[in-house]
């Protein structure tokens, strides 16, 4: 059985998810908010969304991540890597809550676990499949130092495809 990991950064816990984090998971996959996740979504497909980045863990050695702030407690986000017969390439993927965006967080989330992936879990290639209207998420790819990858795929041949450089 696949330990699943809890990594800690300056302001960041990121930890297994637990169901505590289902109402506001399925609040934001339901709302306009999750357009660039394929969304909105009902709450069947937002639930079996949530077991998946649970499942793929016991599955695969790699999943999602809850984002709690060290400070408070408070889960704003989530931070995954997905893989399995939907991804051509392991891809590192990020969101936060509305109210913790534009702090960096993101970004810092991601870059942990980005670095568990390559140092610790061993992965050579990390891959972000981003919707070329999604600026936000286009950005902080670039602020990490991943490049868009015009020769990579994708499952949906719209999605831009950044690569992230091993660290």
């Amino acid at each position: 059985m696949t330990v699943i990991p809890t990594l800690e950064t300056e302001r960041l816990r990121l930890r297994p998810m637990t169901i505590e984090d289902w109402p506001a998971y399925e609040q934001l996959m339901k709302s306009e908010r999750a357009a660039h996740m394929g969304g909105p979504h009902t709450t069947e497909s937002a639930w079996g969304m949530f077991c998946n980045d649970v499942a793929l863990w016991t599955l695969s050695g790699h999943g999602a991540l809850s984002v709690d702030l060290l400070e408070t407690g408070e889960c704003i986000g989530q931070v995954g890597i997905n893989r399995g017969p939907l991804f051509p390439e392991y891809e590192l993927g990020w969101y936060v809550y509305e109210h913790a965006e534009g702090k960096g967080y993101a970004m810092e989330a991601a870059l942990a676990l980005r670095g568990w992936a390559f140092n610790v879990r061993g992965l050579e290639t990390l891959v972000s499949y981003i919707e070329p209207d999604n600026a936000r998420s286009i950005k902080l790819a670039e602020r990490m130092g991943a490049y868009h990858d015009t020769n990579a795929s994708s499952l949906d041949p719209d999605d831009l495809v950044y690569r992230h450089p091993v660290k």
